[in-house]
C-alpha cells in the first residue's frame, strides 16, 4: 500500500501555454508525456462509490494495471488516500490489498461477481519532477483530455501536485508560485466523481452549505479549521456554475459561503493565531463586493422589477427600466466572472488552505490539553451573540432602517453559529432555534431589499424622466407590502426576544461514516 498526498488544481483550457512556460517548471530535471487510458468499474448498484472505493484499470503500453483507492480525506483540493496497485492478468485480483476488511469486502461475490465498466478517461499527461530543496520533491502532472460514459463526455483540464518527499507546506508553496500568473483554484471534483455524474446523468446544480462534521472532543481551533475548510469548499463547488451559468443561485451560494467564513472568523477570533484574519479578509472583502453587487441586481430584477412589470404589462416605462436594470445585471455578472478567472481568486483559496494545513491548526502534541473545551467555547460565543441581537432588538426602530439592517446581520450571525455547532446539539432544538430566527431574518431582509431598491433603481434610471417615473411606479406598487412588513416588525422583534438557545451536549454522537461492509 502507498499513501498518496496530492493537491489538485483547476486549469482553464485556454491557459495551458502560460503554465507550460512557467519558470518553476522550466527548472525541472526531466519532462515526460504519456497518453493514459483508464476504465473505472463498479457494481450495478454503485456499491464501490457508496463505500468511497475506486477500482480502475489503466493501460501501460500493451499491459494493464489494476488500482484500488480509498479516499480517506479531501480538504480544499488536498487529498490523502491509500492505494493498492498490481498487474491486471485478465481478471480482478484483490489479494494484494493489505487492508483485510477491505480485501474481504471486495472479494465477496456480490461485489467481485458484479463488476462492470462505468466510465472511461483518456488524457495526455505532461509530467515534471521537481527538486524543491530541503528534501522536498514534487511530481507535477498536467492532464488534458476527456471523460466519457453512456455517450456523454466532459473535458479534463487539471493540474496535480503530488508530494514525493517533504511536507505539505511545500505543495502549497509551489501551488502559490504557479498561481501568480493564472487562476489555479483547488479542484474538488475528482475525475472519478465527474465520471460517475456522467454515468448517472446527474445535472449540475448549485450546492448549498451542509453540516460541518465537528466533534465535541475537538479544540475550538480544530473546529474552526473544519468550518473554514467547509466554507471554502462550499464556495469552490459553486465556482464553475457562477462562471458558466446564468443561474443566479450559484453566485448567491458563493456569497453565502463567504459570509459564513467571515462569521466564523469573527466568532473564533479569540482563539485564532495573531494575524491570521489579516491574510484572508482583504481579498475576501473585494470578492464579497463583486458577489454582493451581482446578487443585489439579481434580487432587484427578480423580486422588485419583474412582479410590477408582469402586473402592468402595457406600461412602456417599466419595460424600458427593466431593460436598463438588465444591462446593469449583465455587467455585474461579467464583473464577477472576470474576477473568478483572475489569479487572485485561486491565491485566496490556496493561501487559506496553506494556513489551515499548517501550525497551529495541525496541533502539536499537548496543544489540545491547553485549550478550552469546544462546548465551553461554543456556549460562551452563542450567549454573546444572543445578547447582542437582544440589544439590537431593543434598539430597533421602524423609522430607522439601519437599525433593522443591523439586527438582521446579528440574527444571521447567530443562525450561522447554531448551524456550525449543529453536531453538538441533540434533538431538534437547533432546528427549532433556526426556524424561529428564519422569520425575522426573512422579513427584515425583504425590508432591506425594498429600502436599497430605490437607490439602485435611480442609478439605473439616470437622468431619464420617464425611467424615473417608472421608479415611482415600482415604489408605489410595492408600498402596500412595505407597509405590511413594517407593521409586522413588532411581532418579529417579539420572536427574537423569545428565543431560547439550544442546549449543547458534549456527549452527543455524530453520524457515523459508512464502511465498505455496510454498502
Amino acid at each position: 500500500m502507498t499513501q498518496q498526498i496530492a493537491l489538485k488544481l483547476a486549469v482553464a483550457e485556454d491557459r495551458h501555454g502560460v503554465l507550460l512556460r512557467h519558470p518553476a517548471l522550466a527548472r525541472a530535471a526531466a519532462r515526460e508525456q504519456h497518453q493514459l487510458v483508464s476504465i473505472y468499474y463498479d457494481s450495478g448498484r454503485m456499491a464501490l462509490r457508496r463505500a468511497g472505493i475506486l477500482l480502475r484499470l489503466r493501460r501501460h503500453g500493451a499491459s494493464w494495471q489494476q488500482t484500488v483507492k480509498r479516499q480517506d480525506t479531501s480538504d480544499g483540493g488536498l487529498t490523502q488516500r491509500p492505494e493498492w496497485q498490481a498487474p491486471y492478468l485478465n481478471h480482478f485480483d484483490f489479494s494484494h490489498v493489505d487492508d483485510a476488511e477491505l480485501r474481504d469486502w471486495l472479494q465477496r461475490d456480490k461485489i467481485a461477481g458484479h463488476l462492470a465498466p462505468v466510465f472511461e478517461t483518456n488524457f495526455r499527461r505532461t509530467l515534471w519532477e521537481l527538486d524543491r530543496g530541503h528534501d522536498t520533491r514534487i511530481l507535477v502532472k498536467l492532464d488534458r483530455g476527456w471523460i466519457a460514459s453512456n455517450g456523454r463526455r466532459d473535458n479534463i483540464s487539471e493540474l496535480e501536485l503530488q508530494l514525493v518527499s517533504g511536507s505539505i507546506d511545500g505543495l502549497y508553496a509551489l501551488a502559490l508560485e504557479l498561481a501568480q500568473r493564472q487562476a489555479l483554484p483547488p479542484l474538488l471534483l475528482s475525475k472519478a466523481e465527474r465520471g460517475y455524474r456522467l454515468f448517472l446523468n446527474t445535472p449540475a446544480r448549485p450546492v448549498k452549505a451542509g453540516d460541518v462534521p465537528i466533534d465535541a472532543g475537538d479544540t475550538p481551533l480544530a473546529a474552526f479549521r473544519l468550518i473554514a475548510l467547509d466554507c471554502l469548499s462550499h464556495m469552490q463547488l459553486n465556482h464553475d456554475g457562477a462562471v458558466r451559468s446564468d443561474d443566479p443561485e450559484y453566485v448567491h451560494q458563493m456569497r453565502v459561503a463567504m459570509r459564513r467564513l467571515r462569521a466564523a472568523l469573527r466568532m473564533f477570533g479569540p482563539v485564532l493565531p495573531a494575524g491570521f484574519a489579516e491574510y484572508l479578509v482583504p481579498p475576501m472583502r473585494e470578492l464579497m463586493r463583486a458577489l454582493g453587487q451581482a446578487r443585489d441586481f439579481d434580487v432587484l430584477m427578480a423580486e422588485i422589477v419583474v412582479p410590477v412589470a408582469n402586473a402592468l404589462p402595457d406600461e412602456p416605462r417599466l419595460t424600458d427600466l427593466a431593460s436598463a436594470v438588465t444591462d446593469r445585471l449583465y455587467a455585474a455578472r461579467a464583473d464577477i466572472r472576470h474576477m473568478l478567472r483572475q489569479p487572485a481568486y485561486g491565491q485566496l483559496l490556496l493561501t487559506a488552505g496553506s494556513l489551515l494545513h499548517g501550525a497551529p491548526f495541525v496541533d502539536p502534541p499537548g496543544a489540545a490539553d491547553e485549550a478550552p473545551s469546544l462546548q465551553q467555547f461554543a456556549d460562551r460565543r452563542l450567549r454573546r451573540l444572543l445578547k447582542r441581537i437582544l440589544e439590537l432588538a431593543d434598539a430597533a426602530r421602524v423609522d430607522y432602517p439601519s437599525s433593522l439592517h443591523e439586527l438582521r446581520i446579528g440574527i444571521k450571525r447567530l443562525r450561522y453559529a447554531i448551524e456550525f455547532f449543529g453536531p453538538m446539539i441533540p434533538g431538534k432544538s437547533g432546528a427549532a432555534a433556526i426556524k424561529r430566527l428564519a422569520g425575522p431574518q426573512d422579513e427584515l431582509g425583504q425590508l432591506n431589499d425594498l429600502a436599497s431598491a430605490g437607490t439602485l433603481l435611480m442609478v439605473c434610471a439616470g437622468r431619464d424622466p420617464l425611467l424615473r417615473e417608472a421608479v415611482t411606479l415600482i415604489g408605489g406598487w410595492h408600498g402596500r407590502r412595505h407597509a405590511a412588513l413594517l407593521d409586522d416588525v413588532p411581532n418579529q422583534l417579539q420572536r427574537v426576544r423569545g428565543l431560547n438557545l439550544p442546549r449543547l451536549d458534549a456527549a452527543h454522537p455524530l453520524r457515523g461514516k459508512a464502511s465498505p461492509g455496510s454498502a
